[in-house]
């Protein structure tokens, strides 16, 4: 199987899916995590918060612990991903020459506009993919006014450590958001574990899903 992970940021698979990932591939299915910024920026005050190569550097090494070698991060600006016919082509492209059984990526209410507008456009770019699952939406995602539906579940009990792992390998923003994001994170996996049967799981709200008998 193929899977393709869209994000608007470096970190933003890992916080999403970075247990389904490690658990895909264990399992020698093929993952991609496709990038739309460089996930460099600045407060409203002008303070540098992440500079480029140090988000590039973070992510590389965060893929390489959930075991992916295809990692590709395109030029988009950071906080102003636009729902534009360039971003849905760059993803059409990419997607089209990957070919993807499962196409994962943002919430489309999402109130983070760089988020929402990733989702929005890998919807566009993905009209013709018959299965695509979005992210439950986390911290520091925007919290929205419509309420996120879990339907597809992934028992990730295996690899939740992975999963934090590459968290923890995006010092930049572990420094920023301390220990208790980790902990929100991992309290919200073990919720959708509870939920499940299991311990540890993550999430998914399905757009389409080929079920293959």
């Amino acid at each position: 199987m193929k899977i393709i992970a869209v994000g608007a940021h470096l970190d933003d698979a890992e916080i999403a899916c970075g247990g389904t990932i490690a658990k895909a591939v264990s399992h020698a299915h093929q993952v991609k995590i496709l990038v739309l910024t460089d996930s460099s920026y600045s407060n409203y005050s002008g303070k540098t918060l992440r500079e480029k190569e140090e988000g590039i550097r973070e992510g590389i090494e965060a893929a390489r612990i959930l075991g992916v070698e295809d990692l590709e991060v395109l030029s988009f600006p950071t906080k102003d991903v636009p729902y534009h016919s360039s971003v849905i082509e760059a993803i059409e492209q990419r997607i089209d020459l990957f070919k993807p059984d499962v196409i994962l990526t943002h919430w489309t209410y999402d109130t983070h506009q760089a988020h929402k507008n990733t989702g929005l456009s890998t919807l566009s770019a993905a009209r013709y993919y018959t299965t695509i699952l979005m992210y439950e939406p986390m911290m520091p995602a925007g919290r929205s006014y419509v309420a996120f539906r879990p339907q597809i579940y992934v028992d990730i009990s295996d690899f939740i450590e992975k999963k934090l792992e590459s968290l923890k390998a995006h010092k930049s923003q572990y420094l920023k958001y301390g220990e208790a994001w980790l902990e929100a994170v991992e309290a919200r996996c073990r919720l959708r574990g509870y939920e499940m049967g299991v311990k540890y799981a993550e999430a998914f709200e399905a757009v389409r899903f080929e079920w293959s008998l």
